[in-house]
């Protein structure tokens, strides 16, 4: 069970955000929605990597070489028209079914909450704003400032210096195991929420999730006690 006074650190793209909802525009592209989770890998797989060797871009730019890595990959021409398209769909992810019941939850039991998101800030309106979620958080927090992105140390360190708190103080909640791995890393609590596509990684010698949850409303309920009427 995590100490219901801890911060809760909650990653924003999969964790809140629906990223299924991009399938449609992957289609359109690709004649196959399945794509979009190649091309998310594509972009965790490189966000790390220029991390790796001391490189930084935003992680829009770096979405939008992805895309078109991805596109040459399967031999399809991808205009700038659709990266434009791919970035309007980002700006306009929508909150999963539970998301917004669960974090009113929490609130409603004083938990303090933040987000930490690879994504860079905002020039406007936010998606997480966009989505009805901002209300709930502290703080949003985004690598950008330290740039470098997640799981690099620096990235969870430097939540924890701008919160006040240690990081043994926090519990990531993340949809990827390699997010919980990294805030777990530093002393930190991790709960996965299992989304499709994402599950442990079952390797001794690597932090396990404190948690599998299903969905927000699962780790809600175990972090709480809340039983559904």
């Amino acid at each position: 069970m995590i100490d219901s006074k801890k911060l809760l650190v909650f990653d924003v793209n999969e964790t809140l955000l629906d990223i299924e909802s991009l399938r449609p525009f992957f289609q359109g592209l690709f004649q196959d929605g399945d794509v979009m989770r190649e091309w998310f890998a594509q972009l965790v797989l490189y966000s790390q990597t220029i991390t790796l060797a001391g490189l930084y871009v935003p992680f829009g730019a770096l979405a939008a070489g992805a895309l078109r890595m991805t596109a040459e990959i399967h031999e399809v021409h991808c205009r700038q028209e659709d990266v434009r398209n791919l970035h309007a769909a980002l700006s306009v992810l929508p909150a999963h079914p539970e998301a917004a019941a669960a974090l009113a939850l929490l609130h409603e039991r004083g938990c303090r909450m933040v987000t930490l998101t690879n994504s860079p800030p905002a020039a406007g309106e936010s998606a997480l704003e966009r989505a009805g979620l901002a209300r709930y958080f502290e703080r949003n927090f985004s690598v950008h400032e330290v740039r470098r992105f997640k799981p690099a140390p620096q990235t969870y360190q430097a939540v924890a210096h701008a919160m006040g708190v240690e990081p043994e103080a926090m519990c990531l909640v993340a949809a990827h195991v390699w997010d919980t791995l990294g805030a777990q890393a530093l002393g930190a609590s991790g709960v996965l929420i299992a989304r499709q596509g994402n599950a442990p990684l079952p390797v001794e010698g690597i932090p396990q999730p404190d948690y599998v949850a299903t969905d927000l409303m699962d780790f809600v309920e175990w972090m709480t006690g809340f039983e559904k009427e």
